[in-house]
């Protein structure tokens, strides 16, 4: 399954923004399938629309549906600030391996903090990963702001 992108085009992207890539960093296609699978994995389900290719579709996108700032986009549309985010995200993992996958458990959690006279205090962990533990990044936030619809559901009764 590849990535979003091509390797061209995330290469000249590194170029505009200045960034290289380490020595040691794997292949471009690797790291855009990486960065790719981070920004699936963590805004896919709050895309707007639905795969258009359905459920065994590889990637989020294309979709059917979609919409951008209460624009309709293409079936077969990929937006390119999904395309670019992948590519920033890609480079991230180059920079640090690993650092799009973290995993974090409850011993690595504040115990206590204070606050003037106030203090919490957490219970022991038991060493179990904790879930939603991503590595978050607010260029890649930003860009997707438009696409993304709440993961939140309204409330029944709305107050105003």
């Amino acid at each position: 399954m590849a990535g979003y992108g091509d390797d061209g085009a995330f290469t000249a992207w590194l170029s505009e923004n200045g960034y290289t890539l380490p020595g040691s960093a794997p292949a471009p296609a690797i790291l855009r399938l990486r960065g790719s699978q981070y920004i699936d994995a963590t805004y896919g389900a709050r895309f707007s629309g639905t795969p258009t290719g359905g459920i065994d579709q590889p990637r989020a996108w294309p979709r059917t549906g979609a919409t951008a700032y209460g624009n309709p986009i293409g079936p077969d549309g990929i937006p390119g600030a999904v395309v670019i985010s992948s590519y920033h995200a890609a480079w991230l993992e180059a920079q640090s391996p690993g650092s799009l996958s973290v995993v974090a458990t409850e011993n690595e959690r504040l115990k206590r903090m204070k606050a003037g006279s106030v203090e919490l205090e957490y219970a022991d962990g038991s060493g179990t990963a904790i879930a939603g533990a991503v590595p978050m990044s607010s260029a890649i936030e930003g860009m997707l702001a438009p696409l993304l619809v709440s993961s939140r559901p309204l409330p029944a009764v709305l107050v105003v």
